[in-house]
């Protein structure tokens, strides 16, 4: 009888793995985040190796460990056509000095920015340590200040010492700001998250997956919530209005660019980067073409997304081709098809280059 049975159960697992072989999984049985659909649709592919105009990427960090990693980006970068990479490293003193010494050799295929020093920032006067910290990276290499990230507690990006509960338009701020605009240092800064991040993680959060990786948890006590992070963009763009931003991300306002808009149309001194949100705003292709178009003038090329050829060429893919509905699941993890978005040649060359060689105008003289 228990040979019978154990006969009766192989005979049913073997039956099974055929119906899963030959017709795939069962559809219900298929979990979210394990979902990596394939393309089947027989439209143009298009592979770009190299961008179509010279790239200055404004936004990337110090990702190699040692000299040799350095020397194989700087080939990478050569292949795919990055002209120069700002190296957005948020650090002050010994670090950012470390910094300095691992491009030295690249000088002119990278740019380094610093960090704000905050130590002390809850006593009086820590301002002068603070300036006086940003003036000596200025005199070491540093060309802009990034990337300053508040995700709603306060800005902890810079190292080595965060400023906890200090949103950039806190009046303490202000003269590290004023000083910026004295020395011609853009600033690149990083607010909230994305709308999907602050959804509930359920059926109808439409970036689910991405959001559980992202997601902001609400509940810590003083957090600030997406609009009030907008907000304090908004205020510090306005009240430093000598001082050149740059929000990245795109201000993560990627769900509603009109929220961004409305900021390019009020402040002449604001730009964004559109840097780690490819698969955001490849899923509405029209809609952001015609957004880029519009704001032509005010849109940077960033990647954020490590130093890999493939990198580079999945972004020029988005910027560049009218490709519909394809996926990288490697680098993306929301569930949705990418789209090109097909940008006009006058485009691409602001983007890809001239309007960061028109803020680098200010400060540069070569």
């Amino acid at each position: 009888m228990i040979y019978r049975c154990i006969y009766v159960l192989s005979v049913v697992l073997i039956v099974e793995f055929i119906a899963v072989s030959a017709f795939g999984q069962n559809a219900s049985d298929i979990r979210l985040k394990d979902y990596r659909p394939v393309s089947t649709f027989n439209i143009p592919k298009s592979h770009v190796v190299k961008a179509k105009y010279p790239v200055i990427d404004v936004h990337s960090h110090d990702y190699p460990d040692t000299d040799q990693g350095v020397d194989e980006w700087v080939k990478t970068m050569d292949a795919a056509g990055i002209e120069r990479t700002i190296i957005l490293s948020y650090k002050t003193g010994a670090g950012f000095d470390s910094v300095v010494a691992r491009y030295a050799r690249y000088k002119d295929r990278f740019e380094l920015w610093c960090g704000f020093d905050y130590t002390g920032y809850q006593t009086a006067g820590w301002q002068q340590h603070a300036v006086a910290e940003l003036e000596r990276c200025w005199k070491a290499g540093a060309r802009g200040v990034g990337e300053l990230g508040d995700k709603g507690l306060g800005e902890f990006y810079s190292a080595p010492t965060p400023g906890w509960g200090m949103h950039v338009d806190d009046p303490r701020m202000k003269p590290l700001f004023e000083k910026c605009a004295q020395l011609k240092m853009p600033v690149n800064i990083h607010v909230a998250e994305d709308t999907w991040n602050y959804l509930p993680g359920d059926s109808i959060n439409d970036g689910l997956m991405n959001a559980d990786d992202w997601k902001v948890d609400m509940t810590k006590s003083g957090i600030l919530n997406h609009n009030q992070l907008i907000k304090t963009l908004d205020n510090v763009v306005k009240d430093n209005p000598n001082t050149t931003f740059i929000a990245c991300h795109l201000a993560n306002t990627n769900s509603d660019l009109n929220t961004l808009g409305r900021m390019f149309d009020a402040y002449p001194n604001l730009y964004a980067d559109v840097s780690a949100r490819y698969s955001e705003f490849a899923a509405i292709p029209r809609f952001v073409h015609d957004f880029i178009e519009k704001y032509s003038n005010r849109i940077l090329y960033g990647t954020d997304m490590g130093v890999r050829g493939e990198m580079y060429q999945i972004t020029f893919r988005i910027l560049e081709t009218n490709d519909e509905h394809f996926y990288y699941h490697n680098y993306f993890s929301h569930h949705w098809p990418l789209h090109g978005l097909n940008l006009s040649d006058r485009t691409l060359r602001k983007v890809y280059n001239g309007n960061a060689r028109r803020i680098m105008a200010t400060y540069r003289k070569d």
